[in-house]
């Protein structure tokens, strides 16, 4: 390794030092802004309308403070996010095309509302089946169901925060597509793995019932199908984006 790569890599390095730090930063801010949001919001989720029949119980002395530090937690890690996303887009923007720079830069709101969709679709249809059909269940096996308020807020953030990230499956393609690490005959070859992973997926997050599966299964086969039909777009993008860099040079 000559001095100029050990230059170039002791510059990446310190770049990338720097856009840690501001995330960090920021990050304490976001905390501390839960800190004020984290107990209304843990009151409104606990009156839901499907929490009418539930009594929640804390079996530990710090239940209530865990639920309190994780709520801050997710408050502060959505509220930074677009700050992370620009961090890395600022990072990775050196190695783009100048109109890759441009359009990647503008997925970072479409992102944030892909997040936002996606927690919502768990926490308002997802989140109600599910707790009526192991209600439902307990009833008819004649058990009855005591809820401790760490597996109750464990349970939410197992199935709300995923779906949050799965629904960046389609602008995570194109951005990988714009990069030109990922193809869309890539994602047509390897379909059918893709579809097992999904089902893995939603057998984690879900007890094990054939209904529950198919409404998580379903919601991310089709943003599978989505992220294809996009990775085509920015692929086309790529190529012309490579073609007017190669003519370019050659002028």
């Amino acid at each position: 390794m000559n001095e100029l790569e050990k230059k170039e890599i002791t510059e990446h390095l310190d770049e990338l030092r720097k856009r840690l730090m501001i995330v960090i930063y920021f990050f304490a801010g976001a905390m501390l802004v839960g800190f004020f949001l984290s107990k209304p919001l843990i009151y409104q989720v606990q009156e839901a309308p499907w929490t009418e029949s539930i009594q929640m119980h804390a079996f530990q002395v710090t239940d209530p403070l865990k639920i309190y530090l994780m709520v801050i937690m997710i408050i502060g890690f959505v509220i930074v996010l677009p700050v992370i996303l620009y961090q890395i887009w600022a990072f990775v923007s050196p190695g783009l095309y100048s109109n890759e720079r441009k359009l990647t830069l503008s997925y970072i709101p479409i992102v944030m509302l892909l997040m936002l969709l996606g927690m919502a679709f768990s926490y308002f249809i997802l989140v109600p089946y599910i707790i009526q059909f192991t209600f439902e269940l307990s009833e008819d096996m004649g058990i009855e169901t005591t809820i401790g308020i760490n597996q109750y807020f464990g349970f939410l953030f197992r199935t709300v925060l995923p779906f949050g990230l799965i629904f960046q499956m389609p602008i995570l393609v194109l951005f990988l597509t714009q990069l030109g690490l990922l193809t869309p005959m890539f994602l047509k070859k390897n379909r059918k793995y893709a579809y097992f992973i999904l089902l893995v997926v939603a057998a984690l997050i879900a007890p094990p019932d054939l209904m529950t599966h198919i409404m998580l299964t379903i919601p991310m086969i089709v943003l599978y199908e989505i992220s294809i039909y996009i990775s085509k777009i920015g692929y086309r993008r790529h190529l012309k984006a490579e073609q007017k860099a190669i003519e370019e040079s050659l002028d």
